[in-house]
């Protein structure tokens, strides 16, 4: 079994350097972040083309909920999600919708504020630490702890056990973990999907296919 480290050099050298998050800007990167959940980034791309003529919070938090669900619909779950934008939207309110203000939080209290506004998860926490404000904090989603397990590794874990996995195993190095996250995405849709496409698969040779 491959270290984490060997693991992503040989994903790295199947797909190459994956430049993710697709995002102009901080907070189009958080609003996918959001409306990525329980979805496809195709959906989420479709949404966000929508929305970006209104993409400034000052003008998200202000808009009726039902123009706001319309705008997001294609990400699903819009009303739910509707109301999850709206939470962090007031909770950045609280400061002065200034990233500035936000960037001088400690990581560790970032993350708790984050992951007490309703509807903000581990994985979405995260990814606006990682994503947004360069944080070394290692993003764990269902892609990673499927093809973990099929690998033979011990997954899948509750998620803060899954984290501190990779960051104890990795450099604490913000690129990487940007990177490696990226990779477990392009390999789960070119190969490690549900139902897994084996031929050609460039880990078959680690391979454990311990399939659901």
């Amino acid at each position: 079994m491959k270290n984490p480290n060997e693991l992503y050099q040989q994903l790295y050298d199947t797909y190459g350097p994956q430049n993710w998050w697709p995002a102009d800007g901080r907070f189009e990167m958080i609003t996918g972040a959001i409306l990525v959940q329980n979805t496809n980034w195709k959906n989420v791309e479709k949404a966000m083309a929508q929305v970006k003529p209104w993409l400034e919070p000052e003008t998200l938090i202000d808009m009726p909920a039902e123009q706001l669900q319309q705008l997001i619909r294609p990400s699903g779950f819009f009303r739910m999600k509707e109301e999850r934008l709206k939470a962090f939207l007031r909770w950045f309110k609280s400061y002065d919708f200034d990233f500035r203000n936000l960037e001088q939080l400690e990581t560790k209290q970032f993350r708790k504020e984050l992951l007490e506004i309703k509807g903000v998860g581990p994985e979405t926490a995260d990814s606006i630490l990682l994503y947004g404000f360069e944080r070394p904090v290692f993003v764990i989603d269902a892609y990673t702890q499927r093809i973990m397990k099929r690998l033979g590794y011990p997954f899948p874990m509750p998620y803060e056990e899954a984290r501190t996995y990779f960051e104890s195993r990795l450099t604490e190095d913000v690129p990487l973990y940007k990177d490696y996250h990226a990779q477990f995405v392009m390999h789960a849709k070119n190969h490690c999907r549900k139902k897994p496409l084996c031929e050609n698969c460039p880990l078959e040779d680690v391979c454990m296919k311990q399939i659901d």
